[in-house]
């Protein structure tokens, strides 16, 4: 069966697309084509105006607004280590990697025009900076030493080898580190941006720069929320568990 993409209207103006879906916001920003103020132009002359080939930009926001959704039916508790951190890699460390420096770039440009009405901003900006400054580098680590290490435990777990054991060193501590550390700075972060932002709501009169900031906010908030589900309550503790039964019968 053939599923059609939802259609974007070359004749409806910039604002209006924005307003029906905050996600072309990237769309708009890779073209230069304002989407706050000065978004009154019809798409069509707003493309013309930059130069930019309406089919593609048009090809463009229709893949921005494709509705993905995630079965709530899926039991992540189920999957294999090596299946779930692949998936934690390709779907979140993924995101993280292309959503962290675009919204640092929208905080940053929110706060430029709202500094001097909304007192929080410059917190708000301290706040996503030292998100980014915490997660890349997290995230190299994840994938470089802990991930490896835990496919290791998990292969050396099932396979029952008599070698198994010289694989095994101790993952307790450095998990338990990252659940401690990175972990909890990073929940505290996104609590600290969800107080400054009143769980991302908007005053009524916000122009759209002020409610994709924060539409685009809520939605770093979602996935770090899961990310670190997956690994703070299945990932770490099957894995450590695993290891605690391959030291135990190590001889």
């Amino acid at each position: 069966m053939f599923f059609p993409k939802n259609k974007i209207d070359r004749t409806q103006t910039v604002a209006e697309i924005m307003s029906n879906d905050y996600r072309t916001a990237d769309v708009f920003r890779k073209y230069n084509i304002e989407y706050c103020c000065g978004g009154k132009q019809p798409l069509y002359i707003a493309c013309n105006m930059n130069d930019a080939d309406e089919n593609q930009v048009l090809r463009e926001l229709e893949e921005a607004v494709r509705d993905v959704n995630t079965s709530n039916t899926l039991n992540f508790n189920e999957w294999h280590i090596d299946f779930l951190t692949d998936y934690i890699v390709n779907v979140h460390h993924h995101y993280l990697r292309k959503a962290l420096p675009r919204l640092q770039e929208y905080v940053e440009r929110f706060a430029e025009g709202h500094r001097k009405k909304f007192t929080y901003v410059d917190e708000l900006q301290r706040v996503v900076t030292q998100l980014n400054r915490t997660l890349i580098p997290h995230l190299a680590q994840e994938e470089e030493i802990i991930f490896p290490y835990i496919r290791q435990i998990d292969h050396a777990y099932y396979s029952r080898e008599s070698y198994a054991s010289l694989l095994v060193r101790t993952l307790r501590k450095p998990v338990e580190d990252i659940m401690a550390h990175e972990h909890d700075t990073t929940g505290r972060i996104i609590h600290h941006m969800r107080e400054l932002t009143n769980h991302y709501s908007p005053p009524e009169n916000a122009c759209l720069s002020h409610k994709v900031t924060f539409l685009k906010l809520k939605e770093m908030d979602s996935d770090l929320t899961q990310h670190l589900h997956l690994e703070n309550n299945i990932l770490f503790p099957k894995a450590i568990a695993m290891e605690k039964e391959l030291l135990l019968h190590r001889d």
